[in-house]
């Protein structure tokens, strides 16, 4: 079996991101879609909310899970008997760091090989940094992140609004 790893924030998900899960779920029997838990980012969603709008956005694709994990990914991948971590590229300035990341992680595990999947130019300035700042100003998302999570993106802000008197950045 065939078995891959997909792994971001995912803060919130993007069109960019589903194309590369879509992409991604036809070469590998079973994609698992990781949500890092990363400590040193703050991100505007929790964990349980980012496997929530996730599992909604891929819920039609039926080889894909999604779940969370802590810790390096390679190791991640050995939990998951994965051979091979897929990662989207949008523009060569993404590629340096992603390269030095795959180089360490096949270093760290020789096992598990890292496969660049470039973005479709349609999604290729889409990041979910920008749906954040779009959204904290209102601004129209929806043709940046899957349909079924709009109103989620739009609400966190609205709830941090009124838990803070004023607009989140």
């Amino acid at each position: 079996m065939r078995i891959g790893i997909y792994p971001g924030s995912f803060d919130p998900v993007t069109l960019g991101h589903l194309d590369i899960i879509k992409r991604a779920s036809s070469l590998v029997d079973v994609l698992y879609v990781a949500v890092i838990k990363n400590s040193l980012k703050k991100p505007l969603f929790s964990i349980d909310e980012r496997i929530d709008m996730l599992e909604r956005a891929t819920k039609d694709i039926h080889n894909v899970r999604v779940e969370s994990f802590d810790g390096l990914t390679v190791d991640y991948a050995d939990e998951k008997k994965a051979n091979v971590i897929f990662r989207g590229l949008r523009a060569v300035t993404d590629f340096e760091y992603e390269l030095q990341i795959a180089q360490t992680n096949h270093q760290l595990n020789p096992r598990v090989d890292t496969v660049f999947l470039i973005t479709n130019v349609e999604y290729a300035y889409l990041s979910s940094s920008i749906v954040r700042e779009i959204a904290s100003y209102q601004g129209d998302i929806a043709s940046f992140v899957p349909e079924c999570i709009i109103d989620d993106v739009y609400d966190k802000f609205k709830q941090g609004e009124s838990e803070h008197g004023n607009k989140q950045n």
